[in-house]
């Protein structure tokens, strides 16, 4: 038997050829080490039937439907009808940042671009990718062709960290781009300007009716902070070195740092927006556990408000 669970580990993983592999050793993984499975639980209302296929979940068998037909059928319910996620994956230079062991921005977001949109498509439901910096580079639609994943994959396998962000204005043009409603899974590190222009950005999309999911992915050197040697910084996104002592700079850093993260975790919960925090060392379980823990707490609840 694997132990998927081994995969789980983002430098062990990052020696796994192909990111549609990795993709599904994270969600196989993940799977392995819950007591039921994920993709039960999300769905609310019955809408209909669909004949059962290889791997679908035995626990929705219509057994009356099977008694008159002597035929399989699955309960259908509305959310897993019409449910569509719209991955947003920042590949901007600050995205490829890693410090020593371990994965960069950028590669620990591509996991969690894959992965996702794995489990989406396993669900049978549609997922879409966009992969920008300062602007759009790349617009997949939504589609739940299985097929559709190598899609995504080669897409943002190919895209590398370049360019500044353009956070604010990307997601405003994004709100209007996309029509049907869904989910809006933002995978950055949110390295550019004030929390008050990427709230006003994710608000956008919550009036217009998507669930909105922020994945803030950060190296654990930027939470940190563990330089103590003189040393050389140099900026990413704006091309500036600067030679100083990393004690004197600390404080104030951790500091900015807080203020900023706290900023953006208050203004998501104010707008009933998703916020989970991952650090580039972490396992990758995490970003799983993170969504689909508040997607089912939020389903047990009731619907959502928009």
């Amino acid at each position: 038997m694997v132990e998927y669970q081994s995969y789980l580990n983002p430098q062990t993983l990052a020696n796994v050829e192909g990111l549609g592999l990795q993709a599904r050793l994270i969600v196989e993984g993940y799977v392995a080490g819950m007591h039921k499975s994920p993709y039960h639980g999300f769905s609310v209302e019955f809408s209909q039937h669909r004949e059962y296929a290889p791997g679908d979940d035995v626990r929705h068998i219509d057994w009356k439907v099977w008694s008159k037909t002597d035929k399989y059928y699955l309960k259908q319910y509305e959310e897993e009808t019409n449910l569509l996620t719209y991955v947003m994956l920042d590949a901007s230079a600050s995205m490829g940042y890693a410090s020593e062991e371990n994965v960069s921005k950028l590669k620990y977001g591509q996991f969690i671009a894959a992965a996702l949109s794995y489990l989406v498509l396993s669900q049978q439901d549609s997922v879409g990718l966009a992969v920008f910096d300062d602007k759009i580079r790349r617009f997949l639609k939504p589609s739940g062709q299985p097929s559709h994943l190598k899609e995504l994959i080669r897409v943002m396998d190919s895209e590398p960290a370049r360019e500044r962000t353009g956070l604010g204005p990307i997601l405003h043009e994004m709100a209007e781009r996309i029509g049907r409603r869904g989910i809006v899974v933002l995978i950055s590190d949110l390295l550019d300007g004030e929390p008050a222009d990427l709230i006003s950005g994710l608000k956008h999309f919550r009036h217009r009716g998507h669930e909105v999911v922020l994945f803030h992915v950060l190296d654990p050197a930027e939470v940190e902070f563990p330089f103590r040697q003189v040393t050389k910084f140099k900026g990413i996104e704006i091309p500036e070195e600067l030679l100083t002592d990393p004690t004197a700079l600390r404080e104030g850093y951790l500091a900015e740092m807080a203020t900023f993260t706290e900023a953006v975790r208050t203004g998501c919960r104010l707008a009933d927006i998703d916020y989970v925090p991952l650090r580039t060392d972490q396992a990758l379980d995490a970003a799983l556990t993170g969504y689909l823990a508040t997607r089912l707490a939020r389903t047990r609840k009731g619907p959502r408000r928009a």
